[in-house]
Protein backbone atom coordinates (compact mmCIF):
# COMPACT_ATOMS: atom_id res chain seq x y z
CA UNK A 1 0.00 0.00 0.00
CA UNK A 2 1.48 3.41 -1.11
CA UNK A 3 1.54 6.62 1.09
CA UNK A 4 -1.38 8.07 -1.37
CA UNK A 5 -3.57 4.93 -0.29
CA UNK A 6 -2.68 5.18 3.48
CA UNK A 7 -3.57 8.51 3.18
CA UNK A 8 -6.60 7.88 1.75
CA UNK A 9 -7.68 4.95 4.01
CA UNK A 10 -6.76 6.79 7.48
CA UNK A 11 -8.92 9.71 6.30
CA UNK A 12 -11.67 7.32 5.60
CA UNK A 13 -11.07 6.11 9.37
CA UNK A 14 -11.71 9.28 10.88
CA UNK A 15 -14.59 10.08 9.17
CA UNK A 16 -16.50 6.69 10.10
CA UNK A 17 -15.30 7.27 13.85
CA UNK A 18 -16.65 10.72 13.27
CA UNK A 19 -19.89 10.16 11.82
CA UNK A 20 -20.85 7.38 14.28
CA UNK A 21 -20.19 9.83 17.09
CA UNK A 22 -22.15 12.24 15.20
CA UNK A 23 -24.76 10.60 14.22
CA UNK A 24 -26.05 8.91 17.31
CA UNK A 25 -26.17 12.46 19.26
CA UNK A 26 -28.47 14.09 16.22
CA UNK A 27 -30.51 10.72 16.64
CA UNK A 28 -30.66 11.45 20.32
CA UNK A 29 -31.27 14.85 20.12
CA UNK A 30 -33.88 14.56 17.55
CA UNK A 31 -36.22 11.70 19.48
CA UNK A 32 -35.68 13.71 22.82
CA UNK A 33 -36.41 16.97 21.32
CA UNK A 34 -39.49 15.56 18.63
CA UNK A 35 -37.63 17.23 15.45
CA UNK A 36 -38.18 15.50 12.42
CA UNK A 37 -35.91 17.50 10.24
CA UNK A 38 -32.67 16.25 13.39
CA UNK A 39 -33.57 13.28 12.65
CA UNK A 40 -33.64 13.09 8.87
CA UNK A 41 -30.15 14.53 9.58
CA UNK A 42 -28.79 11.80 12.14
CA UNK A 43 -29.84 9.17 9.18
CA UNK A 44 -28.12 11.38 6.61
CA UNK A 45 -25.26 11.14 8.79
CA UNK A 46 -25.49 6.96 9.40
CA UNK A 47 -25.29 6.81 5.66
CA UNK A 48 -22.41 8.32 5.59
CA UNK A 49 -20.65 5.83 7.65
CA UNK A 50 -21.71 2.98 4.60
CA UNK A 51 -20.90 5.62 1.64
CA UNK A 52 -17.34 5.86 3.20
CA UNK A 53 -16.89 1.92 3.35
CA UNK A 54 -17.73 2.52 0.11
CA UNK A 55 -15.29 4.91 -0.51
CA UNK A 56 -12.45 2.68 1.17
CA UNK A 57 -13.12 -0.62 -0.62
CA UNK A 58 -12.73 1.42 -3.66
CA UNK A 59 -9.66 2.97 -2.93
CA UNK A 60 -7.92 -0.04 -1.65
CA UNK A 61 -8.97 -1.86 -4.70
CA UNK A 62 -7.77 1.34 -7.31
CA UNK A 63 -4.76 0.59 -5.63
CA UNK A 64 -4.11 -3.05 -6.86
CA UNK A 65 -1.09 -3.51 -9.56
CA UNK A 66 -1.71 -4.12 -13.11
CA UNK A 67 -2.22 -8.25 -13.59
CA UNK A 68 -2.45 -10.39 -16.71
CA UNK A 69 -6.73 -9.81 -16.62
CA UNK A 70 -6.67 -5.88 -16.02
CA UNK A 71 -2.93 -4.78 -17.57
CA UNK A 72 -4.14 -0.99 -17.52
CA UNK A 73 -4.26 -1.35 -13.83
CA UNK A 74 -7.31 -0.87 -11.35
CA UNK A 75 -7.64 3.13 -10.90
CA UNK A 76 -11.27 3.23 -12.28
CA UNK A 77 -12.76 1.37 -9.45
CA UNK A 78 -12.56 4.60 -7.60
CA UNK A 79 -14.95 5.83 -9.86
CA UNK A 80 -17.00 2.63 -9.44
CA UNK A 81 -17.36 3.60 -5.77
CA UNK A 82 -18.17 7.00 -6.70
CA UNK A 83 -21.12 5.95 -8.48
CA UNK A 84 -22.51 3.83 -5.94
CA UNK A 85 -21.84 6.43 -3.74
CA UNK A 86 -24.35 8.78 -5.30
CA UNK A 87 -26.50 6.04 -5.34
CA UNK A 88 -26.60 6.03 -1.98
CA UNK A 89 -26.99 9.87 -1.37
CA UNK A 90 -30.13 9.87 -3.86
CA UNK A 91 -31.83 7.14 -2.01
CA UNK A 92 -31.53 8.53 1.09
CA UNK A 93 -32.42 12.17 -0.15
CA UNK A 94 -35.14 10.69 -1.62
CA UNK A 95 -36.13 9.03 1.61
CA UNK A 96 -35.50 12.44 3.71
CA UNK A 97 -37.98 14.19 1.23
CA UNK A 98 -40.82 11.75 1.25
CA UNK A 99 -40.87 11.95 5.22
CA UNK A 100 -40.63 15.34 5.08
CA UNK A 101 -43.94 16.41 2.77
CA UNK A 102 -45.57 13.29 4.40
CA UNK A 103 -45.48 15.38 7.40
CA UNK A 104 -46.19 18.72 5.88
CA UNK A 105 -49.43 16.83 4.43
CA UNK A 106 -50.66 16.21 7.40
CA UNK A 107 -49.89 19.19 9.23
CA UNK A 108 -53.70 20.14 8.24
CA UNK A 109 -54.75 16.95 10.83
CA UNK A 110 -52.39 16.87 13.19
CA UNK A 111 -50.35 19.69 14.79
CA UNK A 112 -46.69 19.18 14.38
CA UNK A 113 -44.42 19.07 17.76
CA UNK A 114 -42.00 22.13 18.57
CA UNK A 115 -38.78 21.02 18.45
CA UNK A 116 -36.96 21.01 21.93
CA UNK A 117 -33.67 23.00 22.20
CA UNK A 118 -31.19 19.89 22.10
CA UNK A 119 -32.20 19.66 18.15
CA UNK A 120 -31.16 23.85 18.32
CA UNK A 121 -27.75 22.70 19.86
CA UNK A 122 -26.94 19.70 17.77
CA UNK A 123 -27.31 21.27 14.70
CA UNK A 124 -25.09 24.04 15.26
CA UNK A 125 -22.52 21.24 16.27
CA UNK A 126 -23.17 19.46 13.36
CA UNK A 127 -22.35 22.25 11.13
CA UNK A 128 -19.29 22.66 13.08
CA UNK A 129 -18.30 18.67 12.87
CA UNK A 130 -19.34 18.19 9.06
CA UNK A 131 -17.28 21.42 7.90
CA UNK A 132 -14.15 20.36 9.24
CA UNK A 133 -14.64 17.20 8.04
CA UNK A 134 -15.37 18.46 4.87
CA UNK A 135 -12.18 20.65 4.92
CA UNK A 136 -9.95 17.63 6.21
CA UNK A 137 -11.08 15.34 3.91
CA UNK A 138 -10.64 17.82 0.82
CA UNK A 139 -7.04 18.41 1.93
CA UNK A 140 -6.63 14.48 2.14
CA UNK A 141 -8.50 13.77 -1.06
CA UNK A 142 -5.85 16.34 -2.84
CA UNK A 143 -2.81 15.22 -1.12
CA UNK A 144 -3.94 11.21 -2.21
CA UNK A 145 -5.23 12.19 -5.65
CA UNK A 146 -8.92 10.63 -4.76
CA UNK A 147 -11.42 11.18 -6.91
CA UNK A 148 -13.57 8.87 -4.61
CA UNK A 149 -12.36 10.44 -1.38
CA UNK A 150 -12.77 13.62 -2.83
CA UNK A 151 -16.51 12.72 -3.36
CA UNK A 152 -16.56 11.53 0.30
CA UNK A 153 -15.13 15.59 1.18
CA UNK A 154 -18.27 17.16 -0.55
CA UNK A 155 -20.90 14.55 0.54
CA UNK A 156 -19.66 16.26 4.14
CA UNK A 157 -20.07 19.61 2.96
CA UNK A 158 -23.48 18.55 1.30
CA UNK A 159 -24.14 17.39 5.66
CA UNK A 160 -23.24 20.59 6.54
CA UNK A 161 -25.42 22.25 4.17
CA UNK A 162 -27.94 20.24 5.55
CA UNK A 163 -27.61 20.92 8.87
CA UNK A 164 -27.98 24.34 8.29
CA UNK A 165 -31.52 23.54 6.38
CA UNK A 166 -32.39 21.91 9.99
CA UNK A 167 -31.30 24.70 12.05
CA UNK A 168 -33.46 26.69 10.33
CA UNK A 169 -36.23 24.48 10.47
CA UNK A 170 -35.48 24.07 14.21
CA UNK A 171 -35.05 27.53 14.89
CA UNK A 172 -38.41 28.52 13.33
CA UNK A 173 -40.34 25.69 14.81
CA UNK A 174 -39.30 27.06 18.32
CA UNK A 175 -39.96 30.86 17.02
CA UNK A 176 -43.83 30.13 16.13
CA UNK A 177 -43.52 28.28 12.66
CA UNK A 178 -43.75 24.56 13.29
CA UNK A 179 -44.12 23.53 9.76
CA UNK A 180 -40.57 24.51 8.98
CA UNK A 181 -39.07 21.70 10.95
CA UNK A 182 -40.49 19.09 7.91
CA UNK A 183 -39.63 22.17 5.48
CA UNK A 184 -36.28 21.51 6.25
CA UNK A 185 -36.43 18.12 5.51
CA UNK A 186 -37.27 18.40 2.11
CA UNK A 187 -34.38 20.94 1.61
CA UNK A 188 -32.49 18.71 2.95
CA UNK A 189 -33.47 16.45 0.47
CA UNK A 190 -32.57 18.74 -2.98
CA UNK A 191 -29.11 19.35 -1.36
CA UNK A 192 -28.53 15.65 -1.14
CA UNK A 193 -29.81 15.17 -4.15
CA UNK A 194 -27.67 17.84 -5.83
CA UNK A 195 -24.30 16.36 -4.31
CA UNK A 196 -25.55 12.70 -5.67
CA UNK A 197 -26.00 13.97 -9.23
CA UNK A 198 -22.72 16.06 -9.00
CA UNK A 199 -20.81 12.89 -7.88
CA UNK A 200 -22.32 10.83 -10.51
CA UNK A 201 -21.52 13.14 -13.35
CA UNK A 202 -17.75 13.53 -12.32
CA UNK A 203 -17.61 9.43 -12.34
CA UNK A 204 -18.80 8.68 -15.38
CA UNK A 205 -16.29 11.86 -17.03
CA UNK A 206 -13.83 9.48 -16.11
CA UNK A 207 -15.25 6.50 -16.81
CA UNK A 208 -16.06 6.96 -20.49
CA UNK A 209 -12.32 8.30 -21.23
CA UNK A 210 -12.88 12.19 -20.85
CA UNK A 211 -9.71 14.00 -22.36
CA UNK A 212 -7.76 16.28 -20.05
CA UNK A 213 -9.30 19.83 -19.68
CA UNK A 214 -7.44 22.47 -22.49
CA UNK A 215 -4.91 23.94 -19.52
CA UNK A 216 -3.58 20.46 -19.42
CA UNK A 217 -3.11 19.91 -22.67
CA UNK A 218 -1.53 22.99 -23.55
CA UNK A 219 1.16 22.59 -20.97
CA UNK A 220 1.88 18.97 -22.30
CA UNK A 221 2.30 20.64 -26.00
CA UNK A 222 4.15 23.56 -24.57
CA UNK A 223 6.32 20.76 -22.48
CA UNK A 224 6.85 18.52 -25.95
CA UNK A 225 7.97 21.44 -27.88
CA UNK A 226 10.87 22.53 -25.63
CA UNK A 227 12.35 19.34 -26.26
CA UNK A 228 15.54 19.61 -28.38
CA UNK A 229 14.94 17.49 -31.86
CA UNK A 230 11.14 17.73 -31.64
CA UNK A 231 10.14 19.52 -34.77
CA UNK A 232 6.24 19.93 -34.22
CA UNK A 233 3.74 17.82 -32.48
CA UNK A 234 1.16 15.80 -35.02
CA UNK A 235 -1.09 14.29 -32.50
CA UNK A 236 -1.99 14.79 -29.28
CA UNK A 237 -5.12 12.49 -27.45
CA UNK A 238 -5.14 12.67 -23.61
CA UNK A 239 -7.41 10.47 -21.78
CA UNK A 240 -8.55 10.10 -17.76
CA UNK A 241 -8.38 6.47 -16.27
CA UNK A 242 -9.40 7.22 -13.04
CA UNK A 243 -7.51 9.41 -11.30
CA UNK A 244 -4.97 8.94 -13.47
CA UNK A 245 -4.05 9.72 -17.35
CA UNK A 246 -3.10 8.22 -20.75
CA UNK A 247 -1.48 9.83 -23.54
CA UNK A 248 -1.42 9.54 -27.58
CA UNK A 249 1.53 11.44 -28.93
CA UNK A 250 2.82 11.79 -32.10
CA UNK A 251 5.61 13.52 -32.91
CA UNK A 252 8.06 15.08 -36.15
CA UNK A 253 11.55 14.60 -35.98
CA UNK A 254 14.71 15.46 -38.51
CA UNK A 255 13.91 12.28 -40.96
CA UNK A 256 17.44 12.09 -41.65
CA UNK A 257 18.20 10.64 -37.90
CA UNK A 258 19.57 7.45 -37.13
CA UNK A 259 16.55 4.98 -35.59
CA UNK A 260 18.59 5.48 -32.61
CA UNK A 261 19.12 9.37 -32.62
CA UNK A 262 15.26 9.13 -33.29
CA UNK A 263 14.79 7.30 -30.39
CA UNK A 264 16.57 9.12 -27.88
CA UNK A 265 14.43 12.40 -28.68
CA UNK A 266 11.15 10.27 -27.96
CA UNK A 267 12.02 8.77 -24.87
CA UNK A 268 13.63 11.60 -23.61
CA UNK A 269 10.05 13.07 -24.54
CA UNK A 270 8.21 10.61 -22.46
CA UNK A 271 10.52 10.96 -19.42
CA UNK A 272 10.28 14.75 -19.23
CA UNK A 273 6.51 14.48 -19.59
CA UNK A 274 5.90 11.94 -16.72
CA UNK A 275 7.96 13.56 -14.39
CA UNK A 276 6.08 16.97 -14.75
CA UNK A 277 3.04 15.83 -14.74
CA UNK A 278 2.46 13.08 -12.06
CA UNK A 279 -1.03 12.32 -13.12
CA UNK A 280 0.23 10.78 -16.26
CA UNK A 281 0.55 6.97 -16.30
CA UNK A 282 1.91 6.13 -19.26
CA UNK A 283 2.65 7.92 -22.95
CA UNK A 284 2.44 6.45 -26.31
CA UNK A 285 4.87 7.79 -28.49
CA UNK A 286 4.72 7.78 -32.26
CA UNK A 287 7.88 9.37 -34.56
CA UNK A 288 7.12 10.43 -37.81
CA UNK A 289 9.96 12.26 -40.22
CA UNK A 290 9.25 15.69 -40.76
Amino acid sequence: MNNQTRLAMRASWVTVIANSLLSAVKLAAGIFARSGAMVSDAVHSASDVFSTVIVMIGVKAAAKASDREHPYGHERMECVAAIILSAVLAVTGLFIGYEGVGKLLSAQENALPVPGLPALLAAVLSIAVKEAMFRYTRRCARLADSEALMADAWHHRSDALSSVGALIGVAGARLGVPALDPLASVVICVFIGKAAVDIFRDAIDKMVDHSCDEDTERAIRERVLRQSGVARIDLLRTREFGNRVYIELEISVDGRLPLTDAHAIAERVHDDVESAFPKVKHIMIHVNPA
